[in-house]
């Protein structure tokens, strides 16, 4: 009976033993940051600049930092509870954390970092390890684990790291998230605990292209310039050897994507092994040094292998008196590595700084000012948690023969997630020649879409096994562009429509729904065409008559619309959207006047205007007459493609505003176009904008100039008749109310006073637009 009852509490104890461990393990996976901060804080930025002045760059971003940058008032901890306790508080804040703060984010806290932010596991036994939120059983990968996971959880939307031999790398491809590695010296280190100097390189992690971007621009102090395209994608074919998953589902990724963008002679192929093996020739002094020249060791072990012995050397300068003196306690693999082995002498640290050059020039002359080397960021999927394959040499050689070459050249690289393998995240790296950040962070960009939606093609390869017609594929990225079109996606929704024209370029509806997602993001020719496409399928689309009357509205073509409209209502007489449509158009003051640039004679049509313009009496009180501005031509305008751009204006006075058609792959662009405008106030600028046309992404800006009407006003006002055509009525110097290139003049030609104007473009690195003012009497109006 005893003996019954002694059983009993024992499985009592084993129950409640059980219950408190799952308790604990319960408390791990759902702590509210997933264990990413170790100090919350608040860095509030400066107000926001009064308008004209554009708003702060980073406006409306929240970010974190690893604890290594100084913050005032708080204690750097570097991962370490000793060095907590034996140094005081920071006195001035990391300049690179004030920048942000003054470009408009938010500093929120302080994330985990490994212990003396020395290994690349991302477990660290004084905290507690930050929570992987892409496989939580796995590691999050470090030196920076904390900000990689408060970036992947949404806690903010970026995070600054250090990336010594992978801090940043490392973590935002366990953990499923955008990392760079800036250029060796392109960032200050001022305020950052060192780890080893000549390595450490300022990081960041981010969601998205567009924040990376924008992160580094601000801390990269970059300039206006034309965004750059790689003309190469160079594939080391042989460190893809080092993958411990299937290599298709990398390079096939990147492949396709390089293909699609920039076309198949953009790809290379390079066995990195033997080109550092020339390139590099101080590596043999070093296999000569450490005894190793009878044994054929692969230079990327080699490079892993100097890359070790600067970080562990230069961390024991900056950091071995403190470990003598305080005597912290420090996990065996970090022990291991910088306490257990021989000092280096001065000739070797002289040899591993010429190999770090010369790596540096081998990579710089092979990328040169447009290649990217593409490389698996890490060997293999996320190791579990505790596991013995992070300590493996196996596992360690791999990581380190990959991690080194941006570490020792100093390079930028750019970790890029890939989705999911086996339910953990993969992901690519991309390398950029030292300095080549701004080129890096534009290929990003450029790339990201393209390499998400064929990860996910390669990632599940199935469901392109399944044999459909070309109608069946066309009506799938219909349905998927619809859906894109209702999450107002519009440009996603754009290319799933072109890929269904592609598919089946005879179905009107294709197009109709396209120009249904041009006009929402105001590409109003496009639209047109689009819309004219398909009522010439089909001639019953009420729908594309709707779009196109809508396009031609917001170009200024009020007649056209108007009949479009007046169409649509004689396939469907009940169309409410048609019958407002026509009826605003039809009391539209101005309507017929532009009809005379169909070739139709204005005083055909006076009559008929001036019995219009007796029911918009009010408005005729005010207007002056109409504005024709030619839009002639533009001239060295800027590229903002590869080699050119698809320029189009936008003429903007007042409330009204007007576009030309767009001209493809010409930076000397003839419109010889007529916008007419309105004139109510001759006191209003005129505000003229070129911009480049792209299919899937916004509009690029290329540069905009102002002009006064007023001088060509009070010329009008002279009213002035009989002079010989081609006399010069008056002149307008350029000054800084106007953007004249050189001096305006007003000439009276063919009995008409006109003004040509040579407008230089602002806020750009070139261009000039020419254009030529023409004034046009409105019967009934006020007049001059």
């Amino acid at each position: 009976m005893a003996s019954h009852a002694s059983n009993l509490w024992v499985l009592l104890g084993l129950g409640i033993a059980g219950i408190l461990l799952a308790a604990k393990k319960l408390k791990k996976t759902i702590r509210e940051d997933f264990g990413a901060f170790i100090d919350k804080l608040l860095l509030l930025p400066p107000p926001q600049p009064a308008p004209p002045k554009a708003p702060h760059p980073l406006t409306g971003l929240s970010f974190a930092i690893s604890d290594v940058f100084d913050v005032t008032g708080y204690v750097t901890g570097f991962g370490h509870p000793d060095w907590v306790r034996t140094h005081e508080a920071a006195s001035s804040t990391c300049p690179v954390v004030s920048t942000l703060v003054e470009g408009g984010a938010t500093c929120v806290g302080k994330t985990v970092v490994d212990e003396l932010s020395f290994s690349i596991s991302g477990e660290n036994k004084h905290y507690e390890s930050p929570t992987n939120p892409a496989a939580h059983d796995r590691i999050p990968g470090g030196a920076c684990s904390g900000a990689a996971v408060a970036v992947a959880t949404n806690a903010v939307d970026f995070a600054l790291g250090i990336d010594t031999i992978g801090g940043v790398r490392v973590p935002a491809g366990y953990c499923g998230v955008l990392g760079f590695k800036s250029s060796h010296g392109a960032i200050s280190n001022t305020g950052i605990i060192p780890v080893s100097s000549s390595l450490d390189s300022v990081g960041w992690f981010a969601r998205d292209p567009n924040t990376l971007r924008r992160v580094g621009h601000v801390l990269l102090h970059l300039p206006f310039a034309t965004q750059r395209n790689p003309r190469q994608i160079i594939v080391a074919d042989d460190y893809f050897q080092l993958l411990k998953i299937p290599v298709d589902r990398i390079t096939q990724v990147v492949t396709k994507s390089a293909e699609k963008l920039f076309g198949k002679q953009s790809l290379k192929h390079q066995s990195l092994e033997n080109y550092f093996e020339s390139k590099v020739p101080s590596l043999k002094e070093f296999t000569r040094t450490k005894a190793i020249a009878n044994t054929k060791v692969p230079t990327s072990r080699l490079l892993a292998n100097v890359m070790q012995l600067l970080q562990r050397h230069e961390f024991l300068q900056n950091h071995g008196d403190w470990i003598n003196t305080v005597k912290p306690a420090i996990g065996p693999v970090i022990s291991s590595q910088v306490c257990d082995n021989a000092e280096l002498t001065n000739e070797e640290i002289e040899n591993l700084n010429t190999i770090r050059n010369q790596t540096r020039v081998a990579i710089n002359s092979l990328l040169k000012d447009d290649g990217v080397l593409v490389i698996p960021t890490m060997p293999t999927l996320p190791p579990k948690l505790g596991s013995k394959e992070i300590i493996s040499e196996d596992y360690q050689n791999r990581a380190s023969s990959l991690l080194s070459i941006a570490s020792i050249s100093g390079c930028c690289q750019v970790t890029v997630p890939l989705g999911h393998h086996e339910k953990c995240p993969v992901s690519v790296s991309f390398i950029a020649r030292h300095g080549g950040d701004r080129f890096l962070l534009d290929t990003v960009q450029t790339m990201y879409a393209s390499l998400q939606e064929n990860s996910s093609i390669v990632a599940d390869p199935k469901s392109s096994k399944k044999t459909i017609s070309q109608e069946e594929s066309a009506e799938i990225a219909k349905e998927k562009g619809n859906q894109a079109f209702k999450e107002k996606q519009w440009q996603k929704a754009i290319g799933l429509y072109s890929e269904a024209i592609k598919l089946s370029e005879n179905n009107a509806t294709y197009y109709s729904n396209r120009a249904a997602a041009y006009l929402e993001i105001g590409s109003f020719l496009l639209a047109e065409e689009d819309c004219t496409k398909a009522i010439t399928l089909d001639k019953k689309n009420v729908k594309a008559y709707l779009r196109r009357g809508t396009a031609r509205e917001m170009l200024g073509e009020y007649k056209e619309a108007m009949d479009d409209f007046r169409h649509a209502l004689v396939l469907e007489p009940n169309n409410k959207r048609a019958s407002l449509s026509a009826e605003r158009l039809r009391k539209a003051f101005y309507l017929d006047t532009l009809c005379e640039s169909l070739g139709r004679k204005w005083n055909q049509n006076i009559t008929v205007v001036t019995e219009e313009m007796t029911t918009t009496g009010s408005l005729m009180n005010n207007l002056l007459g109409l504005l024709r501005i030619r839009i002639k031509r533009g001239v060295n305008l800027a590229v903002r493609d590869i080699n050119s751009s698809d320029p189009y204006v936008v003429v903007k006075m007042g409330k009204q505003k007007l576009k030309t058609r767009v001209i493809n792959k010409d930076v000397n662009p003839e419109w010889n176009e007529d916008l007419t405008l309105s004139v109510t106030d001759p006191t209003l600028t005129v505000l003229l904008t070129v911009y480049d046309h792209d299919m899937f992404s916004k509009d690029d800006k290329m540069g905009d100039a102002e002009f006064e009407i007023k001088p060509y006003i009070e010329a009008l006002k002279m009213h002035l008749d009989g002079l010989p055509s081609g006399t010069i009525v008056t002149t307008v110097q350029p000054c800084r109310r106007n953007c004249l290139a050189e001096e305006s003049k007003v000439t009276w030609v063919d009995g008409k006073l006109v003004q040509d104007l040579v407008l230089r473009l602002r806020h750009v690195e070139c261009g000039e637009v020419e254009a030529q003012l023409q004034w046009i009497d409105l019967p009934g109006s006020k007049g001059l």
